[in-house]
């Protein structure tokens, strides 16, 4: 029996396929996912989206609609032990004419290192199998979110028995407002609903103001510790890198109002001085710098301020990496090639006696020659004429280059 008293978030979880809304691309009438669920041929499959699409929505379809044993574990919650007894369970499954079990690990990407290792055991002998179908659930768009609601205010699991009384352009904001994720927006008209007395005709009216009420923010996009996170901290960089300084802002508000620490976005800033403004304007690494410290000392909301001068700065920036090539490139030859020996001249020598071997002996001093400089080797015999730092056109070397160059 549906238990009245859960979420209607929870209540109207589709129980088959037919009900399920969304990801036609994959679950569409003779699309794949839905042919291999329909004739219970489903194996190991990996479903990847953001917050609300309906990934646990259909892990409960296919529950519902396989005839094998279906056992569900939360990488979150569940320790070693439950993993070891879901696989022993599953191992018992296997002695039976049934011959198989679905194991379906909820959040499986949070998998610590001590839960895969526990794992990976019955991987390596079969008993789970690991070669995945990989699908990608998309975000829920307003129509299909629009639907579900729709659906909960006539279903007899939803709220059907409020008698709600509501525009279909109030439905739909309801479902712009949660951006994708249908649970906020059934979360945020249960609460217009409950929140909402009913009138003397027994009908609970929901207008456009009670849900301006109920829902006081449009929803982040994304959840700071989930997969979108990395979707949002890349396009900021990308943005900044591209020299676009309103996507710039725009991706810093969405990190800001999902509540992403401000360090952590300090901190991607002065990478970006670094890897990407680079020696085209050197001064970007002393401004991002700057904002790190200062965000650190000042904190939020003022730090806002501070993070989005620092990150238009970038954006308005020429660019250049060639910096970000050149130590990439040396870091790959000393790690996969001879690169020979420091010359002896350019050697330390602590000891008086060590000269007698041949350290540092001569060396010439630039500071000793016109314009502090002087031609000798630095580089080790075998790599003498490599290049590794190659300015680009971006690049004004006349402030800090010899003159002789």
């Amino acid at each position: 029996m549906l238990d009245l008293n859960k979420p209607l978030a929870y209540r109207m979880m589709p129980e088959t396929l037919e009900e399920y809304v969304g990801q036609e691309d994959i679950l569409g009438k003779n699309k794949i996912l839905y042919r291999t669920i329909q004739a219970d041929r489903l194996s190991s499959i990996i479903l990847w989206g953001p917050p609300g699409c309906g990934k646990t929505s259909l892990a409960r379809v296919i529950s519902n609609t396989t005839k094998y044993k279906f056992i569900k574990l939360n990488a979150v919650t569940a320790g070693v032990a439950d993993i070891k007894n879901a696989i022993q369970e599953t191992e018992n499954m296997l002695l039976n004419p049934s011959g198989k079990c679905i194991l379906f690990i909820d959040e499986i990407h949070r998998f610590n290192k001590l839960q895969q290792d526990a794992l990976l055991p019955y991987v390596e002998k079969g008993t789970v199998i690991s070669r995945s179908m990989v699908f990608m659930l998309h975000q829920l768009t307003d129509e299909n979110i629009y639907t579900i609601l729709k659906r909960s205010l006539e279903s007899e699991k939803g709220l059907k028995e409020y008698n709600v009384k509501i525009e279909d352009d109030t439905i739909m904001k309801f479902a712009q407002t949660a951006n994708g994720d249908v649970r906020t927006a059934l979360n945020n008209l249960e609460v217009a609903v409950l929140t909402t007395e009913m009138d003397s005709k027994g009908f609970v009216h929901i207008t456009d103001e009670v849900a301006k009420e109920c829902v006081q923010n449009k929803k982040a996009v994304f959840d700071k510790n989930g997969d979108s996170h990395y979707d949002n901290i890349s396009a900021f960089i990308k943005s900044m890198r591209g020299s676009d300084p309103d996507a710039v802002v725009f991706y810093l508000a969405r990190a800001l109002n999902a509540g992403e620490d401000p360090m952590f976005l300090a901190r991607r800033i002065v990478i970006s001085a670094a890897e990407d403004v680079g020696l085209a304007n050197p001064n970007a690494l002393v401004v991002a710098n700057s904002a790190m410290q200062a965000v650190n000392m000042v904190g939020m909301p003022e730090a806002r301020i501070i993070l989005a001068e620092a990150a238009v700065y970038n954006a308005n920036s020429k660019k250049s990496n060639a910096s970000y090539i050149a130590i990439n490139k040396a870091l790959e030859d000393v790690s996969s090639k001879d690169t020979g020996t420091i010359p002896m001249h350019i050697r330390n020598a602590p000891a008086e006696g060590m000269k007698a071997e041949g350290y540092s002996v001569g060396y010439k001093y630039p500071h000793d020659y016109p314009n502090h400089w002087i031609e000798q080797q630095y580089l080790p015999d075998v790599m003498l004429g490599t290049k590794y730092f190659i300015p680009d056109e971006n690049i004004d070397t006349t402030d800090f280059q010899r003159k002789d160059c």
